[in-house]
């Protein structure tokens, strides 16, 4: 039995989250993660608005007062960000994926790329959306 506890002192610990520097690509790589399971959820919220328009005028309604409040804003400025961030991420990814972009301060720039560009694209999205609403 003793050697059994031996045994496991002398293995190596294995890297976790306390040992790993958090650097920006370090992050965008969780945010890559948490915008897709966004992704995944937010269908929900096309599928409700479309059973929604198939069920009638009442069904609608209902979607779009919800839609039009604060919150329902706000859901939707963040699925429309998490879109814009995982589809930039992707681009991202299959730029690697050429052999591009992999030095130390190339893969810094594309992160930062990735997050002002996707602020900015929701922007634009929006303020067209609005701009073509009203």
């Amino acid at each position: 039995m003793a050697e059994a506890n031996l045994s496991r002192r002398e293995r190596p610990l294995s890297p976790h989250i306390q040992i790993y520097k958090w650097t920006l690509p370090f992050l965008m790589s969780g945010f890559h993660r948490v915008t897709g399971f966004v992704l995944y959820f937010g269908f929900a919220l096309i599928a409700w608005w479309l059973l929604a328009a198939a069920s009638g005028p009442s069904a609608y309604a209902n979607v779009q007062w919800f839609y039009g409040t604060f919150i329902g804003r706000l859901v939707l400025l963040g699925y429309t960000w998490a879109l814009v961030h995982h589809t930039l991420g992707g681009i991202r990814h299959l730029f690697w994926d050429t052999g591009r972009g992999l030095g130390d301060g190339e893969i810094d720039w594309l992160a930062r790329a990735t997050i002002g560009g996707s602020i900015v694209l929701t922007l634009i999205v929006w303020t067209i959306g609005y701009l073509v609403m009203r």
